[in-house]
């Protein structure tokens, strides 16, 4: 059965390192286009919590697990106002990777989050592994449909929760409309995957810089998302001179938004926007500019 899985991920894309590649041009000689993901979750205090800051007492796993739901609920009432400032500020719009349920669960956070032009971007309907959905379809259904409702148009993009699939999720993604997907951390450009409704497009994404992964994970001192977000942007900067560069910035109220972090995100903003040759694109602007630059023969 691994085996089985294996050849079927790998029969998604070919394997075409960057260097062997048709050439891609960004807008007046750009080396890098930057986008932000700015992910909005709804955590039941009911059931066990996707992560956890704080072990339980003596080991033994405890519902309601207040302090841990807590933690995360201090992002949507604190955190994610001081990113809507920090980007705002600075002319910046966000992907929104939002559960489908946080539409009516944090409606006030998601009118802000549309009222500022961000594009949103599905990311399950709740906050939970794809391969534990009892019914894939219906939940990416429901995910489209409360974005839809909200914003008046359907996403184009998906995040998965975790950024897990089952074998067949991307499948049922593209029979659903979705046009790119974010779980498919391989590359530094849009790549094609192949699924039984047509090509996908892969918009490169982050577990590098990543706050979930740098500070719940990793559990890095408070200034690593500008260390290691710095020096990502400058090697990709660099690269881009040859051939252009996307670099992801993948954040969470709940981590990057607090007081001892969010100066570091405001310094690597700044770091990047000192610099000519970016651009500073949503998912869907990237998947638009590939496409583009396919359909010109890129």
């Amino acid at each position: 059965m691994s085996d089985d899985i294996g050849r079927s991920i790998r029969a998604r894309l070919d394997y075409t390192p960057i260097h062997r590649r048709p050439p891609l041009a960004l807008p007046n000689g750009a080396r890098v286009a930057v986008w932000t993901i700015v992910n909005v979750e709804s955590w039941s205090p009911d059931a066990a919590m996707p992560r956890a800051v704080l072990p339980p007492p003596m080991g033994q796993p405890l519902l309601p697990d207040v302090p841990n739901w807590a933690w995360h609920e201090y992002g949507m009432r604190v955190g994610f106002w001081r990113f809507l400032d920090v980007l705002g500020s600075r002319g910046l719009k966000a992907t929104f990777a939002v559960n489908g349920s946080a539409c009516a669960v944090y409606a006030e956070a998601c009118r802000a989050a549309r009222d500022a032009g961000w594009e949103f971007m599905g990311h399950g309907f709740v906050q939970r592994p794809m391969h534990k959905v009892g019914d894939q379809r219906a939940a990416i259904a429901d995910t489209i449909k409360a974005i839809a409702d909200f914003t008046g148009r359907p996403p184009r993009g998906w995040e998965s929760p975790g950024l897990t699939e089952t074998d067949e999720t991307l499948d049922l993604l593209a029979e659903a409309g979705i046009e790119y997907v974010a779980d498919w951390v391989l590359d530094e450009q849009p790549v094609l995957l192949a699924t039984r409704a047509g090509a996908m497009v892969s918009v490169p994404y982050t577990v590098e810089i990543n706050d979930v992964v740098i500070s719940a994970v990793q559990q890095q001192p408070s200034d690593e998302i500008w260390r290691r977000g710095r020096d990502q942007f400058d090697r990709l900067y660099l690269d881009g001179a040859r051939a252009p560069r996307v670099m992801a910035i993948s954040i969470h109220p709940y981590l990057t938004g607090v007081p001892h972090r969010i100066k570091y995100l405001e310094m690597l903003y700044d770091h990047i926007l000192g610099h000519d040759g970016v651009v500073m694109w949503t998912g869907a602007e990237i998947l638009d500019w590939y496409r583009s630059e396919r359909a010109a023969g890129g």
